[in-house]
């Protein structure tokens, strides 16, 4: 392998699966992976019970229930590019550690249901990848059920998420018409061909080019009538692919397929490694002034982006996901943080979901696994000289504000200790009260709660009891004049908290009362949202 992190970089492509829960995200990443050869047996989603497990949902609630609730980290090779998959929660509920993941990727693959097209999960996700300038492909899938009108797809991605849409392939009808694609490129023609039961492998067969004596060969004639006329109507007024629209992310490039049948998958994963960004400038402070860290940069540097406790029940490990950003990382090496506390990264690990392996290098856009227990958290910046920081991860105000208590009231320490640990994990987000009273927890969504209380009782050996809480709203407190928030701090005692920082979090009982108390305060800020850069 050279050693040159810029020409290594330039074969990276890291890139995060968004979608609607169902749309079919797990299914596609199990096909991406076992096109990668990273794994050799296809089906494991569609299985039940105790087989309903594929590499990247790995925990038990996941498998249970047949959802991704947490970001796993995929790392494989095809023809000569590296590509990290970061997989993300499926589900609405944990859409701030897909904000996380986010933050860490060059581009995004958007999944869509062909029969249902862009869902409201869909359209915040798009939202987020707005936000970080992320070019989208769109994979849109399930062809072989059922679809909507491709046009009318098209139509809808366009109106409701602002971008223009270029078909890289046409689809040959849908559902048990279903026959193809036509590859609008070179006019080449890839048949459809529905998988025996337990075979692996990949569905497309042989390409048949415009011409030859097979073109369309066993396609009937309403379908083929259907899809020369569609195909033409497609050239004739959809734009055509535009790299840099793409990169800027104006334009989606659009494959069509069916993740379960594995088809279209190598299609969309050859448009991955020739249309795809490499690692990509991240934004940071350097010696106080605002540049941008390219992988060029000979010093190692990157971010924490997420952490994840216990992903081996046998040893109580805390890794952090690093996202490398520039310079050649070797094992070994001690990396700062911007406070200038030092990790000497001694045995660094490359991911395959839940398993993992020693990496004894590793490049701008790889992500890879520090074990630390405690002293990392998710925001952290880290380089050799500790001098880059990079924007912060921001934290979101929760919308669900709930009691916690343990049922063995000598386990309370125990309860406040995991209840750390998982809130600097991100899992969920944990105030401890001013003036006592029993911890409170703070999340999305209600799902995050059930996750909560599965790893209390999985990892710790807690049991847990959630209770109504007095508080609707929290938001974060700051002020120009450090004697202005302290004089809030004080009169406000009662309903003041602090986070897992130690910064103060002003409990409201509605989100009425947070607005007067708001106006009534002027010289305070109060804030929905906590970017956290160090």
């Amino acid at each position: 392998m050279s050693a040159d992190p810029a020409a290594e970089a330039a074969r990276r492509r890291t890139f995060a699966i968004i979608s609607h829960p169902d749309a079919g995200k797990t299914t596609l990443t199990e096909s991406l992976l076992l096109a990668g050869g990273a794994i050799h047996l296809a089906g494991a989603v569609a299985a039940r019970g105790q087989a309903r497990r594929t590499k990247s949902d790995w925990m038990k609630i996941e498998r249970e229930r047949g959802i991704s609730v947490s970001s796993s980290v995929m790392m494989f090779e095809h023809e000569g590019c590296v590509l990290n998959l970061l997989d993300t929660p499926g589900h609405e509920d944990f859409s701030e550690d897909t904000y996380r993941t986010l933050t860490a990727a060059d581009s995004a693959i958007m999944v869509l249901d062909a029969a249902k097209g862009i869902e409201p999960q869909t359209l915040k996700l798009f939202e987020v990848c707005r936000l970080r300038d992320i070019p989208i492909t769109t994979f849109i899938n399930k062809m072989d059920r059922e679809a909507q009108d491709p046009f009318a797809l098209l139509d809808e991605i366009h109106a409701k998420l602002a971008m223009d849409t270029a078909p890289m392939y046409w689809p040959a009808a849908s559902g048990q018409r279903f026959a193809g694609m036509l590859d609008l490129a070179t006019d080449e023609f890839v048949p459809f061909r529905r998988l025996e039961a337990g075979e692996q492998g990949f569905a497309g067969q042989e390409r048949q080019k415009r011409g030859g004596n097979d073109f369309l060969l066993g396609v009937g004639d309403d379908v083929r009538a259907e899809l020369e006329e569609t195909s033409e109507l497609a050239r004739a007024g959809l734009p055509e692919f535009d790299l840099q629209a793409f990169r800027e992310g104006h334009l989606t490039p659009v494959y069509f397929g069916s993740a379960l049948r594995r088809f279209g998958v190598l299609e969309l994963l050859a448009g991955l490694r020739r249309h795809a960004p490499p690692p990509r400038a991240q934004k940071a402070m350097v010696k106080g002034a605002e540049t941008e860290v390219g992988p060029e940069r000979s010093e190692v540097s990157g971010f924490v982006f997420k952490i994840q406790a216990n992903m081996d029940p046998k040893h109580r490990d805390r890794v952090g996901f690093f996202r490398i950003c520039s310079g050649r990382f070797q094992r070994g090496m001690t990396l700062k943080t911007a406070a200038g506390k030092g990790f000497n990264v001694h045995n660094p690990m490359m991911f395959m979901a839940q398993e993992r392996e020693i990496a004894d290098e590793a490049f701008p856009g790889d992500v890879i696994g520090i074990p630390s227990h405690g002293g990392l958290r998710v925001g952290d910046s880290l380089s050799q000289s500790g001098e880059v920081v990079f924007q912060g991860i921001p934290n979101f105000a929760p919308e669900i504000l709930k009691r916690v208590r343990v049922r063995d009231p000598l386990k309370q320490k125990h309860l406040r200790k995991a209840l750390e640990s998982l809130g600097e994990e991100g899992v969920t987000q944990v105030f401890k009260p001013m003036h006592g009273g029993d911890l409170v927890v703070g999340a999305v969504g209600a799902l995050q709660f059930d996750v909560l209380d599965e790893r209390m009782k999985a990892e710790y050996g807690l049991e847990v009891i959630f209770e109504t809480s007095p508080y609707q709203a929290a938001r974060w407190v700051s002020a120009d004049n450090r004697a202005d928030l302290e004089a809030f701090v004080e009169k406000s005692a009662a309903q003041m908290a602090e986070d897992v920082d130690t910064a103060p979090v002003f409990l409201g009982k509605s989100a009425w009362e947070i607005g007067y108390v708001q106006e009534k305060n002027p010289k305070i800020r109060f804030s929905a949202v906590k970017e956290r850069a160090a």
